[in-house]
């Protein structure tokens, strides 16, 4: 390959080999295999971190996830509500990481598509609970069976501290047994 470098060659292995950044995100895995574990890194990843998200609890089989975006002068916009990118954020991964955690190793699982809508504005802590329940995992699977992709709609409300519901998150799905 002209005028590329060993460096560059060594990226364009096939994916799941042994090149370098597989391995880098293979041992991230590894070290984020259980939900208190999942919990203490996520809470440590910059972009949670810098936001003010933090993760309160995982639950032990993967079927819930409690997230709290905490409400101060570096986590507020120009009009002293929470920033409307942030409270996506803390919804963000949730959805296909508590699916694939509770399909197992046999399964692909993206984000195919996600949207929020804003109801009232922000101006204290919020809070989410994001639940994966075991009717939808069977569902799944069932609709999988066959090795086709199968997309599903997923939500939750996000919450201030007098439990008003200030904003509503969708996310799509994509899901498939591997092959």
């Amino acid at each position: 390959m002209e005028g590329r470098s060993r460096a560059h060659e060594a990226y364009l292995v096939e994916p799941g080999h042994n090149d370098p950044v597989t391995q880098r995100i293979d041992g991230i895995k590894k070290l984020l295999a259980s939900p208190q574990a999942m919990r203490v890194g996520m809470n440590l990843w910059p972009p949670f971190l810098g936001a003010g998200i933090r993760i309160e609890e995982f639950a032990e089989d993967w079927s819930r996830v409690r997230v709290r975006l905490t409400k101060s002068r570096l986590t507020s916009n120009y009009f002293g509500t929470a920033y409307g990118g942030s409270l996506f954020s803390m919804t963000d991964p949730f959805f296909a990481i508590l699916t694939l955690r509770r399909l197992g190793p046999g399964y692909v699982v993206w984000d195919q598509a996600g949207e929020i809508e804003f109801l009232a504005p922000g101006r204290t802590t919020v809070r989410t609970t994001i639940e994966i329940p075991d009717e939808f995992i069977a569902e799944l699977k069932e609709a999988a069976a066959s090795g086709e992709k199968v997309l599903r709609w997923l939500e939750c409300d996000l919450t201030d501290t007098s439990g008003t519901v200030i904003a509503r998150v969708r996310k799509q799905l994509y899901v498939r047994r591997k092959r």
